[in-house]
């Protein structure tokens, strides 16, 4: 005779990319925000390789060449900047400029504040005291005027505006941080984790920081672009990024004294910004859902039912 089984089977949970990209695929428009941001990725890496040499030969026949004129060759269609050369390859080979100050400013401002907002949040009272202080001190300085003074004195430069642009949002990280670990601290788990002997490193790096990252992760998304759009206006000020390098926002900067006669200078860098931004803004707001345990069930819910 035989026995029938009591155990539970416990269904397979699905991978963790595997979820995510159910939940992806539940939400069109952050569906369609993550390609576009891939293709611009794609776009960054391999675009000075690609069209470097034509985004910087000048054809003064072909000064302020109006868009859609096909006879000229596909890579002329977005028209031509002031000096004859093609504005989609110069947009094209912008973007890995453009990208990797806002991506260098927002890594190096999100680990630099996480890490001082674990420290603040987790540390003695005397010691969030002083690096609280530190963020009230930058935060009470707009952020644009700082970057205006660095800049004037170190001088225009790729790194110099990332450095500056990482000093001004770490605040930013370093508060949301610090927020985050004064709530978690006093957790049952935590709680747990000391009375069995935990090193204060150990609670603060495997238990409270994976908890903090989702949140962290989303604000990084959306500040991201914001930088860009901090990059950009420097650069339209003048004090950004300088030729022979190029940014969307410098191209903006340099077509302003055309809008006019030639809108187009200004209009397709602009159009980038723009677009890159709403579909980072529509990713983080993905992300946000995304990462939740309490509201992610929502999308998990389409995404089974798309399935």
């Amino acid at each position: 005779m035989t026995i029938p089984s009591t155990e539970t089977v416990i269904p397979h949970e699905p991978h963790f990319v595997v979820r995510m990209g159910r939940m992806l695929w539940a939400d069109k428009f952050a569906l369609c925000a993550a390609i576009f941001l891939v293709v611009v990725l794609v776009i960054a890496i391999i675009g000075p390789t690609w069209l470097g040499e034509l985004a910087t030969k000048q054809n003064l026949r072909g000064r302020n060449l109006p868009p859609f004129d096909w006879e000229r060759g596909w890579v002329w269609w977005m028209g031509a900047d002031a000096l004859g050369r093609p504005l989609f390859a110069r947009i094209i080979v912008a973007t890995q400029n453009t990208l990797m100050v806002a991506a260098g400013a927002v890594v190096l401002s999100a680990v630099i504040g996480t890490v001082l907002g674990l420290v603040a949040g987790f540390s003695s009272p005397r010691i969030n005291q002083v690096i609280m202080r530190l963020a009230d001190v930058i935060m009470s300085f707009p952020s644009l005027l700082i970057a205006v003074i660095v800049l004037y004195v170190l001088g225009s430069s790729i790194l110099n505006l990332i450095l500056v642009l990482s000093i001004t949002r770490i605040p930013v990280y370093l508060r949301t941080t610090r927020a985050e670990v004064l709530e978690i601290r006093e957790r049952m788990f935590v709680q747990a984790a000391r009375v069995m002997g935990a090193s204060n490193k150990r609670i603060v790096f495997r238990h409270i920081l994976p908890v903090v990252l989702p949140t962290l992760t989303t604000l990084a998304t959306l500040d991201f672009a914001y930088v860009m759009l901090a990059e950009s206006a420097l650069s339209f000020l003048g004090i950004g990024i300088q030729p022979p390098e190029i940014t969307w926002g410098l191209m903006i900067s340099q077509g302003r004294q055309y809008l006019t006669n030639a809108w187009w200078l200004s209009l397709w860098p602009g159009l980038a910004i723009i677009l890159t931004t709403l579909s980072l803004n529509l990713l983080s707001n993905w992300l946000r859902i995304a990462l939740d345990p309490v509201q992610r069930w929502r999308l998990e819910m389409k995404g089974r039912k798309n399935g």
